[in-house]
């Protein structure tokens, strides 16, 4: 299998990734016919853009500071790896530390990379911990998905060289070998990058930020259908829908449509049963 033609690089990167475009395809493929019976991927990407509202509503419209329990369970419930995790550090925290944390992600000084060294560096740096990257990557990207990469630990974690770039790399027998590639966030940005010029090769041209994170979530969840082991299987489940994978890895299962109700409303719902889930016991 040939790799995908090198595409033009960011000036501030000196990032090659050897990406595969026949496992590309496949996946993208994969996921229209996945996402059909249950209206298309469209569909999907108009749940996106509703979370990017809500983050947008509650991070960029109003102050973090000033976010109370109940807003800030909508959030979490959007993100999978941290909504079941999060519990003990806000009991150890408190919820206005947590905020004043996230806001100087969000507000402070620096680029987007060196503020989410800070954040990750504001907890303890130990397995229990690991949570804590994926939620800010999470919240920089979901407030400005079109110019900054989603830089979470399913897409690329070096240390335990799993990931959609693994899933995507052009090698013979990945599996065996080790991806020489940091998990900086100039990586996720060229990964970014080369992702975009594939879509749009592909045909598409609107809300690529966006296609983008449809694509690698598909991309993860068909490796947990696949080869997860009860790490994944007790965050995600056991097989089910097409896309029920693809939706948990972006908290779009937080989204529950019927008929006559309004998102706002549903989100809402789902906040105020995730605020429960937070304060019962053993949760």
């Amino acid at each position: 299998m040939m790799p995908i033609p090198p595409k033009q690089q960011s000036d501030r990167s000196s990032i090659v990734l050897d990406l595969s475009g026949p496992k590309l395809r496949a996946a993208l493929s994969d996921l229209i016919d996945a996402a059909e019976p249950s209206g298309g991927i469209e569909r999907y990407i108009s749940d996106l853009q509703l979370k990017v509202t809500l983050f947008r509503k509650l991070l960029v419209e109003n102050n973090v500071l000033a976010l109370d329990p109940a807003a800030f369970s909508a959030l979490i419930a959007f993100i999978a790896t941290v909504r079941r995790r999060i519990k003990a550090a806000l009991e150890n925290y408190g919820l206005d530390r947590m905020l004043s944390t996230i806001e100087r992600l969000l507000n402070g000084e620096g680029t987007a990379a060196e503020r989410l060294r800070q954040f990750t560096a504001a907890f303890p740096n130990d397995r229990g911990h690991r949570w804590v990257r994926d939620l800010g990557a999470e919240l920089l990207h979901f407030t400005d998905p079109q110019n900054l990469p989603l830089a979470t630990r399913w897409v690329w974690d070096m240390q335990t060289n799993t990931g959609v770039l693994r899933e995507i790399w052009h090698a013979e027998d990945v599996d065996h070998m080790h991806i020489p590639i940091s998990d900086d966030f100039e990586t996720f940005e060229t990964l970014r990058e080369e992702l975009i010029g594939f879509l749009r090769g592909e045909g598409f041209f609107r809300d690529l930020g966006l296609y983008v994170d449809l694509l690698c979530a598909h991309i993860y969840a068909l490796y947990i259908n696949d080869r997860a082991g009860q790490y994944l299987r007790t965050d995600f489940g056991r097989n089910e829908a097409p896309m029920a994978h693809t939706k948990r890895m972006l908290g779009l299962d937080a989204i529950e449509r019927e008929p006559g109700r309004g998102w706002l409303a549903l989100i809402e719902e789902r906040a105020a049963q995730a605020a429960k889930e937070l304060a019962r016991p053993g949760a």
